[in-house]
């Protein structure tokens, strides 16, 4: 029987990752007013980043801990889609944070690894930091959805 990383690497398509690095300065909605930027993808992970900008800063100068949560979803989705048949989306259906420490500059860089995936749903854990110290720690599921 196959490995969950042997798994990964024989569903993995490097083009879907590939065309959503290149689309980092093509976002729309949240994700372009946020400034997240799809790093690098390999089987069953992604690497993103978030620079920190005064305008996602809290009256007391922290990040929000909806910018942190908004990147935790984005990152739990993405992650998928270079499994996932032409067509397919993936609908986060839940997921837990928790804020580790508080951000106040830099950039926040998230790993996030698909650590089960069937045929209809995935549990992704997601891992953040800023400047190396960590400030999130997360796990979520989605649902992987058939076009209708």
């Amino acid at each position: 029987m196959a490995s969950h990383a042997e798994k990964m690497k024989e569903v993995f398509n490097k083009d879907i990752a590939d065309n959503f690095i290149a689309a980092n300065d093509k976002q729309t909605g949240l994700s372009e007013f946020l400034g997240i930027q799809l790093v690098e993808f390999s089987p069953g992970k992604v690497v993103a980043e978030l620079k920190v900008k005064p305008e996602l800063l809290t009256p007391f100068g922290n990040l929000h801990g909806g910018v942190m949560s908004a990147f935790t979803d984005h990152v739990l989705g993405c992650v998928c889609y270079p499994h996932m048949k032409k067509g397919q989306w993936a609908a986060t259906t839940e997921f837990k944070l928790n804020l580790l420490a508080p951000v106040s500059k830099g950039a926040v860089r998230a790993v996030a690894e698909i650590i089960n995936m069937t045929r209809t749903t995935a549990v992704v854990q997601i891992r953040m930091e800023n400047d190396g110290r960590p400030c999130i720690a997360a796990q979520g599921t989605v649902l992987i959805m058939d076009p209708r």
